[in-house]
């Protein structure tokens, strides 16, 4: 293994670090670095596939959806198990994501260009709306599971899941997403999927399976996007509505993140998702009602003027530097 490939972790570390540092010793921060972490969660994942494919995918909540629901269905059957109840929601969270992801990538993956993006679009809407019509897993009811878990784990461990274990697994999903994209990079998969994102035709004539590695990260993201399902909503808020969970605002807020920090970097990413967090955040909070007005023209100035991303300009800024190697 080249251990100098991993370099860029090194930064992504001292930032997580800092932001647990200040949670866990500024009273009453521990819920806003929470937030911040989700969006560095969601760009990490999504990252996987946009980031190092060029294919946009307007379904993906889909996968965040069904993650949320593997939990959900893990506490309500298997919380006679007690904690390991958790455990295997993750494991379903994620076999459930990935079985999505196998369907829809073995035929939307041989679309490109708008016609994968409207028939990704098509999947999340058409999930959303099979699982109310059928009354799937509670139907529009959804589940409310807060006075389930209050019964069955009691009302301090339910708290602890919900208000802590929550949190730190998005952390751990968020890093996790990391080192995926980083061992992926520095791998066959990574020059393939480079190659195909520059020029898909030339890729194939090169000889690469194209189709091959798109379902690969395909899959890889969906599993993290359950994951984050799993852990950012059903433990973290406790119930599901499906009109919540399938809400494709969610995979606008990824795309802005990727696009913000640097589509195919590893440390973008994080960049964008801590700098979307934060504006959001705090324009909420000074400016209620009228922030995503304020913070739109924002987002658009920082793209306009670093159309690579945050973290491209930096790279270019760092080029044949000692930095260069903990910048990627």
């Amino acid at each position: 293994m080249n251990l100098r490939a991993y370099k860029p972790l090194i930064p992504m570390m001292a930032v997580y670090a800092i932001l647990i540092a200040i949670a866990l010793s500024v009273e009453g921060m521990w819920q806003p670095v929470a937030y911040f972490m989700f969006y560095i969660a969601l760009g990490q994942a999504f990252n996987i596939f946009l980031g190092l494919t060029g294919y946009v995918d307007f379904g993906y909540v889909a996968f965040l959806g069904l993650g949320a629901y593997g939990m959900g269905i893990a506490i309500q059957n298997f919380s006679h198990l007690g904690v390991i109840a958790i455990p295997i929601g993750i494991v379903l969270a994620v076999m459930m994501s990935v079985l999505l992801s196998l369907a829809v990538g073995a035929v939307a993956l041989r679309l490109r260009g708008a016609y994968f993006a409207i028939a990704t679009i098509g999947v999340n809407e058409g999930f959303r709306y099979l699982v109310e019509g059928v009354r799937l897993w509670g139907g529009t009811e959804g589940m409310i599971l807060s006075g389930f878990m209050r019964k069955t784990f009691g009302r301090e461990m339910t708290n602890f899941f919900s208000t802590f274990l929550a949190d730190v697994l998005v952390i751990i999903v968020a890093f996790s997403a990391a080192v995926a994209t980083i061992a992926i990079l520095n791998r066959k998969m990574g020059y393939a999927l480079l190659a195909l994102r520059e020029d898909e035709d030339a890729a194939k004539v090169m000889g690469i399976n194209v189709t091959k590695y798109k379902i690969m990260a395909f899959i890889t993201s969906a599993g993290f996007a359950g994951l984050i399902g799993a852990t950012a909503w059903t433990l973290k808020l406790t119930y599901i509505f499906p009109e919540d969970v399938f809400n494709i605002h969610y995979t606008v807020e990824a795309i802005v993140i990727v696009m913000l920090g640097g589509a195919g970097t590893l440390l973008g990413p994080m960049i964008g998702g801590l700098i979307y967090g934060l504006m959001k955040y705090y324009l909420s909070v000074t400016f209620p009602g009228i922030q995503l007005l304020i913070l739109a023209p924002i987002l658009i100035a920082i793209v306009v003027a670093f159309p690579d991303g945050l973290m491209g300009y930096i790279k270019k800024k760092t080029r044949n530097s000692p930095l260069s190697e903990y910048l990627r």
